[in-house]
Parts: C-alpha cells; structure tokens; sequence
C-alpha cells in the first residue's frame, strides 16, 4: 500500500519501522528545540506531517513501550484515532506520568502510528438482541 504523505515543516521525518515486522511506524517531533515536560502535563508536538489515508482506513497514535516504561511518556489519549478525511498535522498529546521533568528533544521517537483498515456501518435500532452465553456479563464475567 502506498501512503501520500507531506512535510508540512522541512524538519519533519516521515515515519520509519524500527524493524522489517514491526506493525507501528516511528513518529518523530518536528520541533526546533526541545520541550520539557513537568509531572502531570500534556504537551502537543507535531510531527511536521500530513497523511493522505485511504478510503476505510485509520491511523492509530499509540504510545512507544520504551518511552512509556522507562520515561513515564505517551499520548495523553492513550490512543489516538485519526479519520481518513483528516489532512491537518499529525500532533501528539504527550502526558508525562512520572514525577520527574520529562524533556522531548528535536527529531525524538515520539509515538507510533499504525494504519489499520475499518469498516463502516449502519446502525438498526431493534427491541430485542440475539441471546448468548454470555449475555450481559461485563467486566470480569469471564474470570480474572
């Protein structure tokens, strides 16, 4: 598949895999200096990007592992969900969990962005649904 992709800033990266199998592609801070990042605050940074999605397919935002456990770093939305018909930048909310300063330098890792087919639908409002064995069970019904 080939994704239309343009640099809005000419210090943007356009996201790169961090091995051949790898589902999530880097995304990188497009920002002239660095930003710190105090306990408990959310700071937007752009990636200097526009993507052009196809048509039913999305672009997830999701936090990389390793500046999450080791930095106290992701998406303040955990995951982001980005519409095909989107073409503004790419940003990032990134809250920083930990209880130390966190500083995001220029051209940092920041996020993943994985591009992920959807399907769309119509919704039939009934009065009654199909039964199963499970029912109504919510969170836990199943075990631990």
């Amino acid at each position: 598949m080939n994704i239309k992709i343009k640099k809005l800033r000419e210090n943007a990266i356009i996201p790169t895999r961090g091995s051949d199998h790898a589902a999530g592609y880097d995304l990188y801070a497009a920002i002239d200096s660095h930003i710190t990042i105090r306990p408990g605050e959310t700071v937007k940074i752009g990636t200097g990007l526009s993507i052009e999605l196809p048509d039913e397919y999305a672009a997830f935002i999701m936090a990389r592992s390793g500046l999450a456990t080791k930095q106290g770093l992701r998406p303040a939305n955990c995951v982001g969900l980005v519409d095909p018909d989107y073409r503004g930048e790419y940003i990032v909310a990134v809250h920083n969990d930990s209880n130390i300063a966190r500083t995001i330098e220029p051209n940092e890792r920041i996020a993943q962005l994985m591009i992920v087919p959807f399907m769309s639908c119509e919704f039939s409002e009934v009065a009654e649904l199909s039964d199963t064995d499970r029912g109504a069970g919510g969170f836990g019904s199943t075990g631990k």
